[in-house]
């Protein structure tokens, strides 16, 4: 939990530094230098990364490429398509799982 934020304000008011406790500075500090953590990005967006799937069209490309792929085989050229939508679907799920972590360091540190 944050404790004791101060704010340091100019001539008009403005505040142009927060001053923190030393914990809380520590706590914060650590999460910057986690290299698996999606910092820039707001609550929101990383929830509606989180929530994100595959598009309607390659997900039914995908679940008939495999389907055919156990049935009869793919040629070359589809195999080369079910090669980059998995793919896909890795890169997609390694982002899903940062961004999950990152959300729980968050909660962490505002707790």
């Amino acid at each position: 939990m944050i404790q004791d934020i101060h704010y340091v304000v100019d001539a008009l008011g403005h505040r142009v530094a927060v001053l923190l406790d030393l914990a809380t500075y520590q706590r914060l500090a650590t999460v910057d230098h986690d290299p698996d953590l999606l910092i820039g990005l707001s609550h929101d967006e990383l929830t509606a990364l989180a929530n994100s799937v595959l598009s309607p069209e390659s997900q039914d490309q995908l679940h008939d490429l495999l389907s055919r792929n156990a049935e009869e085989g793919l040629s070359e050229k589809e195999l080369a398509i079910l090669d980059q939508l998995t793919s896909q679907v890795d890169h997609l799920n390694n982002i899903k799982a940062k961004v999950r972590y990152t959300l729980e360091k968050l909660n962490q540190v505002s707790s």
